[in-house]
């Protein structure tokens, strides 16, 4: 049985900031998640002349970038890089295709991150091709690291947040493609995003980072895959989804909370968050506060993921005892019903986890 010791219940936090277009549907809350870009305006085409890599990259901004040596190995049915550039023109594959190439010329590069991370669900093979695509998923690490300075002391403008959002963009595709998940987790490319989850400024520009960032995460989780949960074990990614969900703003501690949850729902993320008495309470005591905090500010979304917490927590003998002491009143009582009373799903969850918290205990 854990013991409880001091382990009290906090009001809510303010939530701040504006809030971010996402693709939800169901539990699933995680699609794609992209700040608004602002307006594009009409980019030159740039030529350059030299030879080796410089004339490559050169090359890709002109007529004949399709035939760029640094995709070699692209050209041919497999990835569908052409050879040639069509003499009927460009086709939506094609026009991928020449996206990607654009990503190698540092002058294109802005513009084409900005239009893939648009265009990605019309192409669904962008994820292979960015991975086995020469150098692109180098190039986009470096669009991440490359803000690093500018995390501490906080310097991120609007328009280098949604530069960088744009690169996690086309991260989150390759995350979620059954083709490139275990090459994405093998690279340990995950870690690149835990300093953005790992700021606290409350600034618009933090928030699309944190919030993009866990977007690729809850892409992997999504999947439903045990590999993928046994991964994140072994990183810092619940102590970070723990501090956004006490401190984000609305859809950050959603997406932040459907990541514990499906965690939890997975057999060893239930055991080891159960496994120690610190790891629980850390856990519980963070959604007691979202609970009291939900109280002044009712989100249905967010209560939804709550609940479902809780009841899988309640799967687990020691933790169900905890949470018999420990459930904050609010979930008891009818605070919620209004919020709920649409959601039958959720109002189903919350009546399950009250009945098996009772099945057991003592009568008075």
């Amino acid at each position: 049985m854990f013991h409880l010791q001091g382990q009290g219940q906090q009001g809510g936090q303010q939530q701040g900031g504006q809030q971010t277009q996402a693709a939800q549907s169901g539990a699933g809350v995680v699609g794609p998640i992209v700040p608004p870009q602002q307006q594009q305006g009409q980019q030159q085409q740039q030529q350059q002349a030299g030879s080796g890599a410089v004339s490559a990259a050169g090359a890709a901004a002109g007529s004949n970038a399709v035939g760029n040596p640094l995709l070699m190995g692209m050209a041919g049915p497999a990835y569908g890089l052409p050879t040639t550039a069509p003499a009927g023109g460009f086709g939506e594959k094609d026009a991928m295709n020449m996206l990607v190439l654009e990503l190698i010329n540092p002058d294109q590069r802005e513009n084409a991150l900005l239009e893939l991370s648009k265009k990605r669900e019309m192409f669904p093979d962008l994820a292979p091709v960015l991975w086995h695509s020469f150098g692109t998923m180098a190039i986009l690490i470096q669009e991440i690291v490359s803000v690093y300075p500018l995390l501490m002391p906080p310097a991120l403008t609007a328009s280098t947040s949604n530069r960088v959002c744009n690169a996690l963009a086309l991260l989150q595709c390759v995350a979620s493609h059954a083709e490139t998940r275990a090459l994405f987790l093998t690279a340990h490319i995950p870690f690149f995003l835990y300093p953005f989850l790992n700021t606290v400024s409350k600034g618009r520009a933090f928030d699309y980072l944190r919030l993009t960032s866990l977007g690729v995460i809850g892409a992997l989780v999504k999947t439903d895959d045990s590999d993928v949960i046994q991964f994140l074990l072994t990183t810092e990614i619940i102590p970070l989804c723990l501090r956004i969900m006490e401190q984000g703003t609305e859809l950050s501690k959603t997406v932040a909370t459907f990541i514990v949850q499906k965690i939890l729902l997975d057999d060893i993320g239930l055991q080891y968050i159960c496994q120690t008495p610190d790891r629980f309470f850390h856990v519980a005591t963070i959604l007691g506060k979202m609970v009291h905090g939900l109280v002044k500010e009712p989100s249905g979304r967010l209560i939804k993921h709550v609940v479902r917490c809780y009841l899988r927590l309640s799967e687990n003998p020691r933790a169900r005892e905890a949470l018999r002491q420990c459930l904050p009143e609010p979930l008891r009582d009818n605070t919620f019903a209004n919020v709920l009373k649409a959601d039958p799903t959720t109002t189903r969850w919350l009546h399950q986890l009250i009945m098996t918290l009772a099945d057991g205990m003592p009568q008075q």
